[in-house]
């Protein structure tokens, strides 16, 4: 601390254990990784490879709460389970360049909607707190779970993804809370994409939107506001 900087909460880091809430945006993208496997054109009849990538994003939002275990001077175990809401948009192209279309009649695209309530455990690593700021990174993984799902919809996701997540924020000290602004990026593991397979609710037109693709990862980007 600087002399004579007057100070906010000057003891708030000195507990154990304190909790809060945060509320956040964020961008949810997809790692594709096409299939490369012939598929017939519903609209020629003819075998075609496909290409996929993610058109469009739609920033979403997040909500949860923060259980912070004090381990040192600088060290903290951070439990922010929370659920997230996002969209994104898959759009597809022939190799040829020839037009197709699926039965949503909005050409080769698809949204994909996701609702994943998320379990991460963080370590938090703070430096010396200068007048009321103090700057800190962040990292950890965890487990998401997909309440979304909907097997009418042309690409299913899986139920379960895990992840590892990285950034960094400052705490801003005011009179009665902390306020932390942070960013950090989250990457998936495992492939989101459910196989086709027995999925008899979809019209054999929309099968494309699946057999064109072999793995879907998640990546976004998370600016979350946490107050403490």
């Amino acid at each position: 601390m600087m002399p004579g900087r007057a100070q906010n909460n000057p003891y708030v880091d000195d507990r154990v254990i304190h909790f809060g809430f945060q509320l956040g945006l964020n961008l949810m993208t997809f790692g594709v990784t096409d299939s490369e496997e012939p598929i017939v054109n519903p609209l020629t009849g003819e075998t075609e490879i496909y290409h996929a990538r993610v058109s469009n994003l739609m920033p979403g939002f997040n909500v949860g709460f923060i259980t912070d275990v004090r381990l040192s001077r600088h060290l903290s175990l951070r439990l922010t389970p929370g659920m997230q809401f996002s969209s994104r948009t898959l759009s597809y192209k022939t190799e040829s360049g020839r037009p197709v279309t699926g039965s949503l009649g909005n050409g080769a695209k698809t949204d994909v909607l996701s609702i994943p309530v998320y379990i991460p455990l963080y370590l938090k690593w703070a430096a010396e707190r200068e007048g009321n700021y103090r700057p800190y990174v962040i990292g950890g993984g965890g487990v998401m779970f997909n309440v979304s799902r909907d097997r009418e919809k042309p690409i299913l996701l899986k139920p379960m993804d895990y992840f590892c997540e990285v950034g960094a924020g400052v705490d801003l000290y005011f009179r009665w809370f902390k306020f932390c602004p942070e960013i950090t990026y989250r990457i998936g593991f495992a492939n989101q994409l459910a196989p086709v397979d027995g999925r008899m609710e979809l019209a054999p037109q929309d099968l494309f939107y699946t057999t064109a693709l072999k793995r879907l990862l998640n990546r976004q980007l998370v600016i979350t506001f946490n107050f403490e």
